[in-house]
């Protein structure tokens, strides 16, 4: 009698934690394009919750390594779109433009606002705040929006990552989960 309500427990309990990290690896992935939340360390989380499920065996050599990925993949995120603007002439004032123009972006209804708007958030933030001429201000919008394209592409690529092999170690214990 203990041992079956031990056994439905466990089995509650991990469909609930692998649950909890299919919505995180979802969410990470919409993070790679939202600057507000961070893809890859969702993602990560979703792994985390994974394997904390009482059913699924631990596995810390795949946590440590996609931990330290996640890791270096989210201090990247800071560090490319900056490496982008520098590189064009840019100043801090390009990749905050770049930021603004993304959250604008992304809310006005304007067909593919996430990518117009880093470009002209940039653009804007050279030309008005850090007082440039039109071809430097352009130039350096046209490096952030390269940095921010890339940094976006590098999140993106490993959250889809994670969550593909999510996917795979799901139906890979389908058996000890339902």
């Amino acid at each position: 009698m203990y041992s079956e309500i031990f056994y439905i427990y466990n089995k509650k309990m991990s469909i609930l934690l692998i649950t909890i990290g299919f919505i995180l690896c979802i969410v990470g992935i919409l993070g790679s394009f939202l600057p507000v939340l961070p893809g890859p360390p969702l993602c990560w989380l979703g792994l985390l919750f994974f394997y904390l499920a009482p059913v699924i065996p631990m596995n810390y050599t795949i946590l440590i390594v996609t931990f330290v990925v996640a890791l270096v993949v989210f201090l990247l995120d800071y560090i490319v779109p900056a490496i982008g603007t520098k590189s064009y002439g840019g100043s801090k004032y390009g990749v905050i433009g770049t930021t603004i123009g993304l959250i604008v972006g992304l809310i006005a209804p304007i067909p593919f606002g996430f990518l117009i708007g880093p470009f002209v958030g940039a653009f804007i933030g050279e030309f008005i705040f850090n007082k440039s001429k039109g071809k430097t201000a352009l130039r350096a919008a046209y490096g952030s929006f390269l940095g921010f394209l890339g940094s976006t592409l590098m999140k993106f690529t490993f959250s889809l990552a994670f969550s593909v092999y999510y996917i795979y170690q799901i139906i890979n214990y389908r058996d000890l989960i339902f």
